[in-house]
């Protein structure tokens, strides 16, 4: 329901290659790492924002969506839900084209919003597991 297969094909495919992932640290142990990893193996750019700012992948890490000072085509939120809708409106407000909230991360008020803001969005499925059915 958020997320069918044509919205899912357009931003793995059309948007944009530039993914903020929220929640992306040096921690390999968490899935955002991981899910990092496969988005740069199929060519996209991936820049960490966290708390701590740190370098991940090879990319410079920011703080907040809002330091980025550069275009973000899709904002990938690794959070959990209760803080996925602040996200979802800041990625909003920056301009992004996409949201996708990863597995687990539902906000059905936010995905509300963020359509409503013309922008692209899905909930609770994972772009590392979706992008390679695609090829």
């Amino acid at each position: 329901m958020y997320g069918d297969e044509a919205t899912i094909r357009r931003i793995l495919t059309e948007l944009g290659d530039t993914w903020a992932v929220v929640g992306l640290s040096t921690n390999r142990s968490r899935a955002a790492y991981g899910v990092a990893q496969v988005l740069q193996r199929f060519g996209k750019r991936v820049v960490p924002v966290h708390p701590k700012a740190e370098t991940v992948h090879g990319e410079r890490g920011y703080a907040s969506l809002a330091e980025i000072p550069f275009a973000v085509d899709v904002v990938d939120v690794f959070v959990n839900s209760e803080l996925a809708g602040a996200v979802a409106d800041e990625a909003v407000a920056r301009g992004a084209r996409a949201v996708w909230f990863q597995l687990g991360v539902a906000d059905e008020g936010a995905y509300e919003r963020t359509r409503a803001a013309g922008l692209d969005m899905v909930m609770d499925r994972c772009p590392a597991i979706e992008i390679p059915l695609l090829r």
